[in-house]
């Protein structure tokens, strides 16, 4: 448990850049990915908006056109943002012990598209018609599995599915598995693709969906009085982490250091969060708890952060129950989803790259939108203009549909 993990490489597609650059200057920029959804006729839809991957060619991320066409947009994302990573961090696979390298790639949902698309052709032609590769592309935890193929990784492999959690679930238990020595490497992290008829009308009909149809790029406005539901985004978010010793060996860039990872549950209710916050803090207190900080030690807070009445009520107050005085004597939050949206199961991976540049750029994204803050969310969510300020170490917050809540904690390097 002495093992120092690393994070060596980042991978992102998002609706604000389709690679790690463009992603943090559009976040920098106060930037909204938010638009009129183009991928699906929403006419029958009360909303009317969401964050789309835009300009996306899957075809250069696979062997050959054949595999980029059986495979489900969410497995498409998944393996763009992981070979993003896999380069970023300079990872040569025919120098690794594979049996010593692991995937964990999550998704929230898996192939929803594929799954809608082939109850069509089962619906209106008959079994017979229904794809072969149905199951195979729509289950979740197939881009883990293809992601592993691709480079023969035949370490530690699934996929954790926790909903919005999905992202801190993976990484977080892949640190775990790196802790005790199963793994040297691991690439890590979650994929949606959800902007689908059955996504649209499901979270539509809970009435969890903004409906500023009018205004889509201020429709995502974390903490704000005027929020009225968060805004469906899709995209990936990978990470390459591995043990501190195995870097150096390899010669790696090294971001930062992954030193805590808190999981816990609500055990309340089937989609909001408890009202006072408990599962999320002691979900914080434990990522603190591994990381060996304490409170005042953490300088910024990646929150959840997604734009619905109670969640952004509930984490403020989950957020004061770990941090005490110090959350609005010190602490900085914000919720880069305001210009995202909210990208489910890929959240927590995108949201953690928003956490390493923090802390190698010294600067902190905004949370754009935030107008006039509901009275409930008192504390400094840096509004509509990042925040030039030196971040030694990072908390990022996903709470997932079941009560599931995950955080993972990052802190600049020191040899």
């Amino acid at each position: 448990m002495d093992r120092r993990i690393v994070i060596t490489g980042m991978g992102v597609v998002s609706p604000i850049g389709n690679d790690l650059d463009t992603f943090w200057s559009s976040l920098l920029a106060g930037r909204s990915g938010i638009r009129r959804i183009e991928s699906m006729d929403t006419s029958a839809y009360d909303c009317k908006i969401g964050g789309e991957v835009a300009d996306f060619d899957p075809a250069p991320f696979f062997n050959n056109h054949k595999d980029a066409r059986r495979s489900d947009r969410f497995v498409q994302l998944a393996m763009a943002a992981s070979k993003m990573a896999v380069a970023d961090a300079a990872l040569d696979f025919d120098r690794e012990d594979l049996t010593r390298v692991g995937v964990m790639v999550g998704s929230g949902i898996g192939g929803l598209d594929t799954l809608e698309t082939q109850h069509g052709t089962l619906v209106n032609r008959g079994p017979s018609r229904v794809s072969p590769f149905t199951i195979p592309m729509m289950i979740a935890n197939i881009a883990s599995g293809m992601i592993s193929m691709e480079w023969g990784a035949c370490g530690p492999n699934m996929c954790i599915v926790t909903a919005c959690a999905t992202s801190n679930h993976n990484i977080g238990e892949a640190w775990r598995m790196l802790k005790f020595g199963d793994a040297d490497v691991f690439v890590a992290g979650g994929s949606e693709a959800t902007i689908t008829a059955m996504g649209l009308s499901g979270f539509g009909n809970m009435k969890a969906l903004s409906l500023r149809n009018d205004e889509p790029e201020r429709a995502s406005r974390p903490f704000d009085k005027d929020r009225d539901g968060f805004v469906m985004g899709e995209g990936a978010g990978v990470v390459v982490i591995e043990e501190l010793g195995h870097a150096l060996k390899r010669g790696a860039r090294i971001y930062c250091e992954l030193i805590g990872y808190g999981v816990s549950a609500d055990a309340y209710h089937l989609t909001s969060p408890h009202p006072e916050g408990v599962g999320a803090s002691r979900c914080m207190e434990m990522a603190l708890r591994h990381g060996g900080v304490t409170p005042e030690q953490v300088d910024y807070v990646n929150a959840h952060g997604t734009s619905t009445g109670l969640g952004d009520v509930c984490e403020t107050k989950a957020i004061k129950r770990t941090f005490g005085d110090y959350a609005k004597d010190g602490l900085i939050v914000s919720s880069t989803k305001s210009m995202t949206g909210h990208l489910l199961g890929a959240a927590g991976g995108v949201e953690l790259a928003a956490c390493v540049k923090a802390i190698n750029e010294g600067v902190i994204p905004p949370t754009i939108n935030l107008d006039d803050p509901d009275p409930q969310c008192d504390l400094d969510y840096v509004p509509h203009t990042a925040r030039e300020r030196k971040i030694d170490v990072a908390l990022s917050n996903s709470f997932g549909f079941g009560g599931h809540n995950a955080s993972l904690l990052v802190r600049r390097f020191e040899g």
